[in-house]
């Protein structure tokens, strides 16, 4: 077999220095986009991370928020009941109470009726007893009269006690 010529071997040198550099360069590229690869995967990996532990902290803070109201509620629950309690006490007093009420209303209402009576009570007091009269002086319906309000019994006593009138205001 002869050698080829120098012009086919160049020719193949400068292919193969071509395929070489074409190789090199493919490389290259593939070494920069496995780092890219490489760098994007580890910001995900990070970024997955990040928004794992934010959403535990924020499971963990719903938890808290969750505890908490659950406290408040419970809280809110012994006082509505406590109040309810309380309702329950007066509405009892109140119904206690009312009766009372009413007849203070009715002696408010008689307020005047009774001034009035002790006025006329304080009068007849100020007037005093009737003085010692004869027998012959007797008015209609006075104490000896058939007209007295008398049952009968009385008559039966000896003395008669004189009408005193007098007040507990």
């Amino acid at each position: 077999m002869s050698a080829p010529p120098p012009l086919q071997i160049r020719e193949a040198n400068a292919h193969l220095a071509a395929v070489h550099r074409r190789a090199a360069e493919l490389e290259a590229r593939l070494d920069a986009a496995e780092r890219t690869v490489r760098a994007q995967a580890e910001r995900l990996a990070r970024h997955d991370q990040q928004l794992r532990a934010a959403l535990d902290e924020l499971g963990r803070a719903k938890d808290r928020e969750i505890a908490t109201l659950q406290e408040q509620l419970l809280t809110s629950e012994a006082a509505v009941q406590s109040l309810q309690a309380a309702v329950r006490q007066r509405d009892e007093l109140i119904r206690q109470l009312l009766p009372r009420a009413e007849l203070l209303q009715d002696i408010c209402r008689r307020r005047p009726l009774l001034a009035g009576l002790l006025a006329t009570l304080v009068e007849a007091e100020r007037l005093g007893p009737l003085p010692a009269s004869d027998p012959s002086h007797v008015l209609p319906g006075g104490p000896s009269s058939p007209l007295a309000n008398s049952t009968g019994e009385e008559e039966d006593r000896d003395h008669r006690q004189p009408a005193l009138f007098g007040t507990t205001v």
